[in-house]
């Protein structure tokens, strides 16, 4: 089946290179030049991936990927790559802060594009299909359980909101519960052998998971941080 994804971009060159170059690579591209018909495209198609540029004028893309996130149901949980101004930090650490999977500075190769929606589509995977039957239990915590068929989080019955790179990252080290991972440990862990362009974000994602699943992400008591190693997911049940 091919995937749907929505691309919004105000750039219609690169825009219409982007539909074509994914198109002849199995993906189906509908494109919207801005944030406003963005947002009523994303409802209408309910895509599996979003591309989306964040300097357009009117609403921009940090604006679109915050209304994504408070939207109800699936529709929040849609993976977004962000496309960045190259060279510019801040954008690539407010767009994660606010949900989006993965970012790419423009300009860029097609194919790098490419490699990093296959990345979030194989991390995001079958899981979440609807009827797909369940093959682990559950990863309890304490208050915290972990469904890895569903792709759900909760705390104290209670869901939390993660991008699918979020859910991916915390089922890795969840797994791995008591040990010290590096940061390169837990990309391995969360790609597989298919390592993509390194990402330094690990941090920022690792925050925002705190922000959703700890107490006090101040004081976080089950993600730790092991000072010029890594991090450590603690066993200890609450």
């Amino acid at each position: 089946m091919t995937s749907q994804l929505l691309m919004i971009e105000d750039d219609g060159r690169l825009a219409s290179m982007v539909v074509e170059y994914l198109g002849q690579s199995g993906f189906k591209v509908t494109h919207a030049a801005d944030g406003e018909s963005g947002l009523e495209q994303l409802q209408v198609l309910l895509p599996e991936l979003v591309i989306l540029d964040l300097m357009m004028p009117g609403m921009d893309g940090l604006e679109v990927c915050r209304r994504i996130r408070s939207m109800p149901g699936d529709m929040a949980r849609v993976p977004v790559i962000m496309l960045t101004a190259k060279g510019d930090p801040m954008d690539r650490i407010i767009g994660l802060e606010i949900g989006a999977d993965d970012y790419l500075p423009k300009p860029f190769e097609p194919r790098e594009l490419l490699a990093r929606v296959r990345a979030v589509m194989r991390r995001r995977g079958d899981n979440g299909a609807a009827g797909a039957v369940r093959e682990s239990q559950p990863l309890r915590f304490g208050s915290l359980e972990i469904d890895r068929d569903a792709r759900t989080v909760q705390v104290n019955g209670q869901a939390c909101e993660l991008t699918s790179y979020q859910f991916d990252l915390l089922v890795a080290l969840a797994e791995r519960s008591g040990r010290v991972l590096t940061r390169d440990q837990i990309m391995e862990a969360v790609r597989g052998r298919e390592l993509e362009a390194f990402d330094r974000s690990i941090d920022v994602h690792i925050g925002r998971i705190r922000n959703a699943i700890e107490a006090d992400s101040k004081d976080p008591k089950r993600i730790l941080t092991v000072r010029g190693v890594g991090y450590v997911f603690a066993k200890q049940q609450d």
